[in-house]
């Protein structure tokens, strides 16, 4: 495959699937001659064979060749035989290049293994621009005004049926609140709960650095309550001076663990008994491989557990589009809120989503999904395995990322500095620390749905590499090859079987 590839399909695709299917060749030419003139492609780069990129972009291969030749003919690339076709030098092109290559390589490691994003490139483009044109034919004239505060009735309804369904949370489509994904869930929360008298929040310790960010704009100071194997410590929640808190019992970010049974009740039981708030953060439920998907607590305790989701992990963070389901009496409110901060969710996104639940293609979508992030799970998980044998995987079961524990003695931000620098992103555990107890191990949190197979076992290859020169740094790590795993990889033993969460890019 040709150097610059991820950054050639984020060009050509786009403009691919929206053209008509008569004009794709014309389409496919203007978009290389506006990238190349911009400097997205540099000079002297190789363009993938025809053959390669019609079998990417699904068209035939005689559009591309014709393609190829037009550019040539009017200067933007050379063809030698033997050689392939490049981008050719364009008056201009240069300076943009060189400044764009410096904003690259500033926001974009050559690996990226950071938790907190899908697999974008299986969102399903044709299934959303259908259930847009029917979503959007359904839409009354009055529809197309301000939107309900709370959220377009259908899409409510939708949801209400889904989650019962899927994630045992029975609600009534009123108690539901649609918003600009999680984050904004979290964000009417917290300006509810500090008008409601509150001034702390216990949060997950380790836990997303962003959350206590958050409530920090809204007036409320964080109470970080640590994290063990079995979920979050009820007896320090019990001794804190809080009534709420924020929860990810079914895939606790960043560990991985899921809540066990006993502290589940435990966690209801300290609700009812302080007369608090659970805010339960089910941000990759959907995502589990092993074993079914667990229940939310949300179903043990509906008076007191506000339940909050989004499609940021299943579809795409772009669509911005998330929900809450609230307990009776705080949805009028939540509402009222929300209407002052932005009037509401954009309908044609909500009724788009509708449809997309209604004709079963979300669970399509996710069902797939599931398949494409377990392979890539189990690649990743593989390849570690091979080449740093010493190392221990964590929390593989469900979700979208795992937890690696670096041999004992690691220093596991000097580790994930030193990969940084060599273009390698990938977070020490550390960091997600919150209180003096720190973490229970040093580790290295891997996101790997957002990559492919192959590109995972290329970035593993890259970081074992890398490690093998840290010495001391990485304790008494070994990175010698032993036999590719004959399966999958067991299930974490603290992924408790008994029960169904992060602010990352909600």
């Amino acid at each position: 495959m040709a150097p610059g590839w991820t950054t050639l399909r984020e060009i050509l695709l786009p403009e691919m699937a929206a053209s008509a299917r008569g004009n794709r060749e014309r389409t496919l030419e203007a978009a290389l001659r506006t990238g190349i003139r911009e400097g997205r492609l540099a000079a002297g780069s190789r363009l993938p064979s025809s053959r390669d990129l019609a079998a990417q972009l699904g068209v035939a291969r005689g559009t591309v060749t014709s393609a190829y030749a037009q550019l040539a003919a009017e200067g933007y690339v050379t063809s030698r035989r033997g050689s392939g076709t490049s981008v050719a030098k364009v008056a201009g092109s240069e300076s943009n290049s060189a400044s764009r290559a410096v904003s690259v390589r500033s926001a974009a490691p050559l690996w990226d293994l950071r938790p907190g994003l899908p697999a974008l490139a299986a969102f399903p483009r044709a299934a959303w621009l259908g259930a847009l044109r029917l979503g959007l034919a359904e839409l009354a004239d009055h529809d197309l005004g301000y939107p309900e505060p709370a959220g377009l009735p259908a899409l409510r309804t939708e949801l209400a049926a889904y989650l019962g369904r899927v994630r045992s949370v029975h609600a009534d489509p009123g108690d539901l609140i649609i918003t600009h994904g999680a984050a904004e869930g979290f964000s009417l929360l917290a300006t509810l709960l500090r008008r409601s008298g509150h001034q702390t929040i216990a949060v997950e310790d380790p836990g997303h650095p962003g959350q206590p960010q958050l409530f920090a704009e809204h007036g409320l100071s964080t109470t970080p309550i640590p994290v063990d194997d079995r979920g979050l410590r009820i007896d320090a929640l019990t001794a804190a001076e809080v009534r709420a808190v924020l929860v990810t019992p079914a895939h606790q970010f960043p560990l991985g663990v899921a809540m066990a049974a006993d502290r589940r009740r435990e966690l209801v039981d300290w609700a009812r008994r302080v007369n608090g708030v659970i805010l339960e953060d089910d941000y990759d439920a959907e995502h589990r491989y092993d074993r079914p998907a667990i229940g939310s607590i949300h179903s043990l305790a509906p008076a007191h557990v506000v339940y909050l989701g989004s499609v940021s992990k299943t579809l795409a963070p772009a669509l911005r589009l998330g929900w809450l389901v609230s307990p009776a009496g705080m949805g009028a409110e939540l509402a009222r809120i929300k209407l002052f901060r932005d009037l509401g969710t954009g309908t044609l996104e909500q009724a788009a989503l509708s449809q997309l639940i209604r004709n079963g293609g979300y669970d399509r979508h996710l069902r797939r999904t599931r398949r494409i992030n377990r392979d890539r799970r189990d690649a990743l998980a593989g390849a570690l395995a091979t080449r740093l044998s010493s190392w221990r995987v964590r929390g593989p079961a469900a979700g979208l990322h795992l937890v690696v524990e670096l041999p004992a003695g690691s220093d596991d931000r000097l580790v994930s500095a030193a990969l940084a620098e060599a273009g390698v992103a990938a977070p020490a555990l550390s960091s997600y620390a919150r209180g003096d107890a720190g973490v229970p191990v040093p580790g290295l949190v891997l996101g790997y749905a957002s990559m492919s197979v192959d590109r995972l076992r290329a970035a593993v290859d890259a970081l074992a590499g890398i490690v093998a020169g840290l010495g001391a740094a990485v304790g008494t790590a070994s990175t010698a090859p032993r036999g590719e795993p004959t399966a999958a990889p067991a299930p974490d033993s603290s992924q408790a079987s008994t029960v169904p969460g992060p602010l990352p890019a909600t």
